[in-house]
């Protein structure tokens, strides 16, 4: 057997311990807190719509606000939006000196939870084709597909970051308070919905 050279040596060390390995910033605590946000989020959104009647799906306060059923596809379009942005972010170069100029996560779950009215994008204004609990079906399977994604990705979520030249960019684990956060901000809008005097009994 021919003796190791200098080089394949250091591989061999640099392989063994995981010490000389760049660290990664995005922790396991950082995926399972993920992980339990999106399960509860999804488990809140099936418990508020889950004995819902045709009707209570597509009853308006007003003809300006959207239905329940609106709301739900409204939420599945975004799980695909936001499936999109992370899986193009997570491909990206990493970046973690970009962490220097990010705001705390703090300030993203602060803004999606604020009372203040958001207005919706384009791209994820609800048709209202999907006729009831088959919105629910729809952010289901989106939210699903995102989960397994989630829970076997090896990428660093704060090394990579939105490919948006902004002054304070969000790393990938940001995006991810927004996808959850999105829940839950619209939780509270169905329950004020469910919450209206001529709300179908």
């Amino acid at each position: 057997m021919k003796p190791l050279n200098y080089f394949s040596l250091l591989l061999l060390i640099w392989l063994a311990c995981p010490c000389l390995a760049q660290e990664k910033r995005w922790t396991e605590k950082d995926r399972q807190f993920t992980i339990d946000q999106f399960n509860r989020t999804r488990d809140e959104l099936v418990k508020e719509t889950e004995n819902l009647t045709p009707d209570q799906w597509a009853f308006r306060e007003s003809a300006d606000r959207w239905s329940i059923g609106e709301i739900v596809e409204h939420l599945a379009l975004w799980e695909i939006i936001w499936a999109r942005e992370i899986s193009m972010g997570s491909r990206s170069k990493p970046q973690p000196e970009l962490n220097e100029s990010t705001r705390p996560d703090s300030y993203y779950s602060d803004f999606i939870m604020e009372t203040n009215p958001h207005a919706a994008a384009d791209i994820a204004i609800p048709t209202g084709f999907i006729k009831g609990k088959d919105n629910l079906t729809f952010f289901l399977s989106r939210r699903e597909q995102n989960l397994a994604f989630l829970k076997k990705t090896d990428a660093d979520m704060r090394a990579h970051f939105e490919l948006t030249a902004t002054p304070n960019p969000r790393n990938m684990h940001q995006v991810y308070i927004y996808q959850w956060g999105h829940v839950d901000r619209h939780l509270r809008q169905i329950r004020k919905v469910k919450a209206d005097k001529n709300f179908p009994k």
